[in-house]
């Protein structure tokens, strides 16, 4: 592969990637699917329900596009390979062409199909006659129901674009690139089934812990889901969420920067050596919370000769934030 040819691929799989998994400077620019056709789309907060099932459907023909648009590029990229004569081309890249026309045609028949009956095919509204009881007579009236809830500003909503998670009075939604998924308050449950720790995070200088939860639904027909938040926000969904939430064994959620404190401040104490008790001292309480003996014996070191040893006696890991102070 010669050099413009190879500095195209790689500049086009770079821009593909982007394009797909949208990252912070992409959505800066503009370049998403919702930014290039917001004008066909609509307002989300107007029609939140209408607004994704046009999303997704113009996301999946854009998607499809791009083995496409790689061919036409390579035509300008390399034009010693004579990709605009297909009589002349290689097999390998007839076939090339021949996939992507494919790809493109089977998309633009699956959208013309979801279109059909007022979009009665598009797999959100099938979505949405999955929860089509009473007082709902279709799956219009339940859509008319998502859409007046979304509008309310006491929503919960966090997460990137393709990933995003509101819960609303009554709905428990899921916006990815292809689908929203849905449940009802009434009838899920939600497990926090993993927390993973991020040393790193983009939008902090402090560890960043993202929590794992499973939305399922007692209705037979609407799918079980996995949702991910941050656990500093997870103290707000509980309070929006009126469905029980329940904790897998051996998971640990940190919501608070007092709680990660305490945690880093067991790891360091952890690290000494351990304080061997005289015979007949007695432990005193936590001063955090003056209910539980004490845990951790702070002891100064750096003490000269004629200079009182002062000797701080703390910690259990309660709530309250211990701060130990030698003055001598």
């Amino acid at each position: 592969m010669e050099s413009p040819e190879l500095s195209f691929t790689l500049a086009y799989v770079v821009f593909c990637l982007c394009f797909v998994f949208t990252p912070t400077e992409f959505r800066s620019a503009g370049l998403t699917v919702q930014n290039l056709f917001s004008s066909w789309l609509g307002s989300e907060d107007v029609g939140f329900i209408q607004y994704h099932v046009r999303r997704t459907s113009v996301t999946v023909l854009v998607h499809s596009a791009l083995p496409l648009g790689y061919y036409m590029g390579m035509c300008i990229a390399a034009p010693e390979k004579k990709l605009g004569y297909v009589h002349q081309v290689s097999d390998s890249w007839r076939a090339f062409l021949l996939l992507s026309l494919c790809l493109q045609l089977i998309s633009w028949t699956l959208v013309i199909y979801w279109s059909r009956h007022h979009w009665h095919n598009h797999p959100i509204s099938r979505a949405l006659q999955a929860h089509v009881q009473p007082p709902h007579s279709g799956w219009g009236s339940v859509a008319v129901s998502v859409n007046t809830e979304f509008r309310r500003i006491d929503k919960f909503a966090t997460g990137a674009p393709g990933a995003r998670v509101i819960i609303t009075d009554s709905w428990v939604l899921k916006v990815t690139t292809y689908h929203v998924h849905m449940a009802l308050q009434n009838d899920c449950h939600v497990t926090v089934t993993e927390s993973r720790q991020h040393q790193l995070s983009p939008d902090s200088a402090s560890p960043a812990q993202i929590l794992t939860l499973r939305v399922e639904s007692i209705n037979p027909a609407v799918g079980p889901f996995c949702i991910r938040l941050h656990s500093t926000e997870y103290a707000e969904l509980r309070e929006k969420l009126h469905a029980p939430i329940r904790n897998s064994a051996n998971v640990v959620i940190h919501q608070t920067i007092s709680e990660l404190f305490l945690e880093t401040f067991r790891a360091q104490v952890d690290l000494n050596q351990p304080y061997t008790l005289p015979s007949g001292q007695e432990i005193e309480p936590c001063i955090g919370c003056m209910q539980v003996p004490a845990s951790t014996k702070l002891v100064r070191l750096c003490h000269t000769e004629g200079e009182q040893l002062c000797v701080c006696v703390c910690v259990c890991l309660c709530l309250s934030v211990c701060v130990c102070v030698c003055v001598c």
